[in-house]
Order: C-alpha cells, then structure tokens, then sequence
C-alpha cells in the first residue's frame, strides 16, 4: 500500500477532529493488521471504489463514540438510537472524503457508511489486499482508523478472431 494513502487519512483525522469538535489527535505508530476482530465496539465502515478499492473503518470504544458524537452534535445520544449511528457515519464519512481528496490523479468513489455497533464484530476486508491500524489517541480516548486499499486490477479481455 502506497504510504501517501494513510497519511491523507492522518491528516484528515486530525482535520476533521481538530475543526468540528476542536479535538486534537495524537497519532499512534500504524502497523498492518493481523487478525480479523474489530479494534472496539463502534465501527463506522466506508466501501471504496474505482481506481483504488477496499474499506475504510473509523473504531471506538462505545464511551469513546459517545463523547465524540456528543461533541458533533451538541447533545448526549443513546448508543442504540439512529442518530447515534447516522453521526457516526457522518464522522467517518468526512474522514474518508478529506483523505479521498488527496488522492491526485485517482478516480475513487466512496460509498454511504455503514455503522455496527457490538463487542466482538468482525468487518472483513479484501483477502490479499493488507489492512493498515492507525492508532489515535484524543482527549475523549482511543480511536482507530483502519485502512485497507490497494490499486484496482483492470481485467484485460481477450478477443478471439475466426479465421
């Protein structure tokens, strides 16, 4: 995975954190993911597709997700609510599109999140394709960003001709 790819989504991490919730993020050393269990129990998750594809995932611990939702939206929200989930998107869809901004020269779509919420869920990636943990730390605790992305394969078609 080309490195470009998670600084963009350090940078907009600390974008997204720094303007709307006035949130610094204090990055920890990424690593390459080695099993399959979520980080935590709030898991925003965005679908990438066209030149690049793979998914993105935005993971906080359930206290975490409260406080920095709370934040967002200027009000306390149960977990279980739809709107808890729809901030939740909301978050790590701006995350995404901050990071997909930066990708020059690249035609990427980003899908509409989805948002899980439950000890011990399990979001699977692309088999081959690696996925990068980038570890963040805020006054309102840890949050992970999970980046798993890799260049798409265009599929050459063979053409036969009758002699």
């Amino acid at each position: 995975m080309d490195p470009t790819y998670i600084s963009a989504f350090v940078t907009s991490i600390q974008n997204v954190f720094s303007t709307m919730f006035q949130l610094p993020v204090e990055i920890g050393e990424p690593s390459i993911k080695t099993d399959r269990a979520m980080t935590h129990d709030v898991s925003g998750i965005i679908g990438v597709s066209g030149s690049m594809v793979g998914t993105i995932v935005l993971s906080m611990p359930s206290e975490t997700a409260s406080s920095v939702v709370s934040l967002f939206t200027g009000m306390e929200m149960e977990t279980d609510s739809a709107d808890f989930a729809d901030a939740v998107g909301e978050i790590v869809n701006m995350i995404s599109g901050g990071a997909k901004a930066s990708f020059q020269r690249k035609d990427v779509s980003i899908s509409c999140p989805s948002v899980v919420i439950g000890s011990g869920h399990i979001v699977s990636s692309q088999s081959g394709t690696p996925c990068v943990l980038i570890p963040c730390t805020t006054d309102c605790g840890e949050v992970v960003i999970e980046v798993s992305l890799r260049e798409a394969v265009e599929e050459s078609s063979t053409v036969s001709t009758a002699a």
